[in-house]
Parts: C-alpha cells; sequence; structure tokens
C-alpha cells in the first residue's frame, strides 16, 4: 500500500519584539529633561500655572464657562496632545519575518498628522505618507500610524517629527529603504505673524532606494502627490 505523504505544517510567521527604550534610543531625539514629575503632578502644576495665565490676561475664573479651563488644558497636555513625550504611551512593537519575500514598496498614504509647534504651541496640521521596501521583516499596517501619531503628539518641528518616523521605521524592521513624507498646515503662520492660510510646508525624508533610484523616488513621490 502506498504510503501517502503528509504536507508539511505551515508555520506561522515569527514576531518579534522590541523595548520602547531601544527603540526611542535610535530615534532623533526631542529637546527634553527628565523631571521625574507623575502625571498627576504635572496635571496639578499646569493647572495652577495655567490658572496665573489666565488671571494675569485678565480673564474671571469665577465665571462657570471658564472655572474648570486650567484643569482642562491640563489634562489636554499630558494626556492627550502631548502624550507622545512620554515612553509609556508608545505603542506596542511587533513585526513578523518577511516569508512572502517581498521586495516592494509597502506605502500607507493619507496619515493624519496632528502636532503642535514648538515655537507657539499652535496646531499643525497636516497629512503623512510612510514607505518602506522589506528586507526580513513587515509591519502591521496600523502600527505606522500609531508611530506617526506618537511622534506627534509633542511639541514639535515638522523636519525632526519627520525624522523620528523615519528613525523609528528603519531601527523596527532593520531597513535602510524608508520614506517618509509630510505636508502640514502650521497655524503659527495662519493665526499670527504673516497669518497665511493658504500656503503649506513639505518635509521629505527618503533613504536607501527612495533616495539612489530615480524609479523608486518617482513611485514614492507619485503616491505623495495623489493623496496631498
Amino acid at each position: 500500500m502506498k504510503k501517502t505523504t503528509k504536507p508539511a505544517k505551515t508555520l506561522p510567521p515569527k514576531h518579534h519584539h522590541f523595548s520602547t527604550k531601544d527603540i526611542l534610543s535610535n530615534v532623533l531625539p526631542t529637546p527634553m529633561i527628565k523631571n521625574g514629575l507623575s502625571s498627576d503632578e504635572k496635571i496639578k502644576l499646569i493647572t495652577e500655572k495655567f490658572t496665573e495665565i489666565m488671571e494675569i490676561l485678565g480673564l474671571d475664573l469665577n465665571d462657570d464657562s471658564l472655572k474648570d479651563t486650567p484643569r482642562r488644558v491640563a489634562k489636554m497636555y499630558v494626556n492627550e496632545i502631548f502624550s507622545g513625550l512620554d515612553p509609556e504611551h508608545f505603542p506596542k512593537m511587533t513585526v513578523i519575518e518577511n516569508k512572502m519575500e517581498y521586495d516592494q514598496m509597502i506605502c500607507v498614504s493619507g496619515v493624519s498628522t496632528l502636532s503642535f509647534c514648538e515655537h507657539h504651541f499652535l496646531t499643525i496640521d497636516g497629512v503623512a505618507t510612510v514607505a518602506y521596501i522589506p528586507n526580513k521583516k513587515v509591519i502591521g499596517l496600523s502600527k505606522i500610524n500609531r508611530i506617526v501619531q506618537f511622534f506627534s503628539r509633542r511639541p514639535q518641528v515638522q523636519e525632526r517629527l519627520t525624522k523620528q518616523i523615519a528613525d523609528c521605521l528603519q531601527y523596527v524592521l532593520d531597513t535602510e529603504h524608508v520614506a517618509v513624507y509630510i505636508d502640514a498646515k502650521h497655524y503659527c503662520v495662519i493665526a499670527r505673524g504673516i497669518e497665511d492660510t493658504a500656503s503649506s510646508t513639505v518635509t521629505t525624508e527618503v533613504r536607501g532606494h527612495f533616495r539612489t533610484k530615480v524609479q523608486t523616488r518617482e513611485e514614492f513621490l507619485h503616491q505623495c502627490k495623489r493623496i496631498n
């Protein structure tokens, strides 16, 4: 009787985990100091300081619309719009083996990018396009959005934000072929100073084949222009 050969089992891709400390140590740093304050302590102190600011501006904090504003602002700063200053908010990073041997561009476009200008603490509102060419690892697509969001949630300059996203992906994916494009409006330009509502700022960080191969660079920039 002829033996039937069972098909070989297909093993699931191996997952690779990274510590937040290792990742962030390989990313262009944001100028920061360690003050040892907990989130609750930061909220308490910012509430006190913002109360002073509002009083200096001549606002009546006894008014029912204004009395809770200092604490609202403090909680917003710590828990939301500047949450990327806390490494504990960095998203869990897991990549899997590139068992498909995929070697073409993977591009995530139209990524909402909401940050804040470190010069005036006003909004930066834009869209990012992020791409990479895999080597031995691939990453879940939503992780790219989460990386963009984490580094956006800090007082920023757009140039640094662009490089931080690229640094993070290059380290986690162990590939030099990474590209980041951000097109954003800066409310420090819109709401003050020149008060120009029409202009936007574009920054691009291209590495590996995205920098050295014309066809790869053009393919990426085509995706950027298609969305933006």
